[in-house]
C-alpha cells in the first residue's frame, strides 16, 4: 500500500530547475507534481560519512530543497575510501563544511542547513522538529536509539540504514504511519546488543562501495515517501549481501512486548557505551557464553572472574567465577590476585564493565585476557535459564 506525500508541492520550478531535473519530470510517476515536492522538502541527514555521503549526494542531485547535515566530526585520510563527498584537500576540514560545499557544486538549488554538533537527547527534538523526513546513517547503537525515539515523539518517519563489511540494511520507520501500519526501529532491535559483540566500521572493516549501494537505496526511499510514489520499506527490512549479490526482504512486525517511548533517555547508558580503549580491547577479544562453557567442559585452565559487585555476585553468578570488583581491577589493586601463567577471562552484567576491566589488564600485560559479551544476562539466556536476573 502507497503511503501518502509528506509533503505539498512548491508553488513553481523556474526554467532552469526544469531543464535539470527534465529526466524526472517525463516520469510519470514522478513528473512536475513530484518534482514540487521534492522542492518543497525538507530532509535532515544524520551523519556525512560513508552512508551521510552518497545520500547526501543523491538528495541534493533530485532537487531536495533543504538539506539539512548533522556531523561534528573531522575528514580523515582514511575516510576518502568510502566517504565520496569528501576529497583530499578536505582531509582537516569540518565534514559538515566539506558537504555543503560538495552539495553546492551538485546542485545550487539547494538550502544546506549545518547542525555541527553531538546529537544528544538535549537537542535532538529541536534539530529535528523543523524536517519533514530524517535519514540516519549512523554507526553506533546509542545514536540509532535516540534517532528512533526522537523521531517517535515527533511523529516523523525516518529512513534507516546500516553497513558492516560486505553486508548492508535498510529499512523505513514510522510509528504514526497514517496505513496504522506503524513500526519503529525496537519493533526490529528491542534491545542494543552486549559491547564488544558488533564490531564497529572502524574496527572490522567497510567495503567502500557497499556505502553507495546502501546509500542510494536510502535516498530511493525517502523520495518515495516525499513524493507519494511506490511501495516503501515500511514494515521490511532490506539485507544486501554484496558477496552473493543478493537482496532479500524480511517481513518486521509490531513487537507487543515494546514499550511505548514516552520520553528520552540516557542512551550511553542504555547501550552500555564504554570508551574507546574498552571497545578496542573488545574487539577481538571478546567470546560468547557458549564459548565460555565450551572452555569449561573442556576442562581448560583459565581463571573466571566476575568484575560486579559483592550484592551482585550474591544475587546470580555464573558458576566457577570468582569476584574481584571492576574498581580494584582499574586501580591495579588486583593485579598481584591474578594469575600469569593461565588466562584470564572476565564478565559482568552485560559487558561493559568487564570491557573497562580488559583494557587495564591489557594495558598491565595480561594481552590474553578476554571478556564475555553480554556478561551474566547472556549467560542466563543462552546456557542457563535456571538462572535469575535482575
Amino acid at each position: 500500500m502507497a503511503l501518502p506525500p509528506l509533503v505539498e508541492p512548491a508553488a513553481e520550478l523556474t526554467k532552469e530547475e526544469v531543464a535539470r531535473y527534465s529526466r524526472h519530470l517525463i516520469i510519470p510517476d514522478v513528473g512536475v507534481d513530484g518534482q514540487k515536492r521534492l522542492k518543497n522538502a525538507k530532509v535532515l541527514v544524520v551523519g556525512a560519512g560513508g552512508l551521510g555521503s552518497p545520500a547526501l549526494l543523491y538528495l541534493a542531485a533530485a532537487g531536495v530543497g533543504t538539506l539539512g547535515v548533522v556531523d561534528f566530526d573531522i575528514v580523515d585520510e582514511s575516510n576518502l575510501q568510502r566517504q565520496v563527498i569528501h576529497g583530499q584537500s578536505d582531509i582537516g576540514k569540518p565534514k559538515a563544511e566539506s558537504a555543503r560545499d560538495s552539495v553546492a557544486e551538485i546542485n545550487p538549488f539547494v538550502k544546506v542547513v549545518l547542525h555541527q554538533t553531538h546529537l544528544n537527547s538535549e537537542n535532538v527534538l529541536d534539530i529535528f522538529r523543523d524536517y519533514d523526513l530524517i535519514l540516519d546513517g549512523t554507526d553506533n547503537f546509542a545514536t540509532r536509539y535516540l534517532v528512533n525515539d526522537a523521531a517517535v515523539l515527533l511523529g516523523k518517519p525516518y529512513v534507516w540504514g546500516s553497513i558492516f563489511r560486505f553486508e548492508g540494511q535498510v529499512s523505513v520507520f514510522w510509528e504514526d504511519a497514517p496505513d496504522g501500519q506503524g513500526l519503529n526501529y525496537r519493533d526490529l532491535y528491542p534491545e542494543p546488543p552486549p559491547p564488544g559483540m558488533v564490531p564497529s566500521c572502524a574496527e572490522g572493516g567497510v567495503l567502500g562501495v557497499l556505502c553507495a549501494s546502501i546509500g542510494s537505496i536510502m535516498v530511493t526511499e525517502a523520495i518515495k515517501l516525499l513524493t507519494g510514489i511506490g511501495e516503501t520499506l515500511l514494515g521490511r527490512l532490506m539485507v544486501y549481501d554484496a558477496l552473493e549479490m543478493s537482496y532479500r526482504t524480511i517481513k518486521i512486525r509490531k513487537d507487543p512486548a515494546s514499550v511505548k517511548i514516552t520520553e528520552l533517555i540516557d542512551y550511553e547508558a542504555f547501550c552500555g557505551v564504554v570508551s574507546d580503549d574498552a571497545q578496542q580491547a573488545a574487539a577481538g577479544n571478546t567470546i560468547t557464553p557458549l564459548e565460555l562453557k565450551q572452555k569449561q567442559d573442556s576442562g581448560e585452565d583459565f581463571l573466571l572472574v566476575d568484575v560486579r559487585e559483592p550484592h551482585e555476585f550474591e544475587i546470580v553468578r555464573i558458576p566457577g567465577s570468582v569476584l574481584i570488583p571492576k574498581d580494584r581491577i582499574l586501580s591495579g589493586e588486583a593485579f598481584a590476585e591474578l594469575p600469569q601463567d593461565k588466562q584470564v577471562v572476565l564478565h559482568c552484567k552485560s559487558g561493559a564493565r568487564s570491557a573497562e576491566a580488559l583494557a587495564a589488564l591489557h594495558r598491565a600485560g595480561f594481552k590474553d585476557a578476554v571478556h564475555v559479551g553480554g556478561g551474566v544476562l547472556a549467560w542466563a539466556r543462552e546456557v542457563d535459564q535456571s538462572l535469575p536476573t535482575y
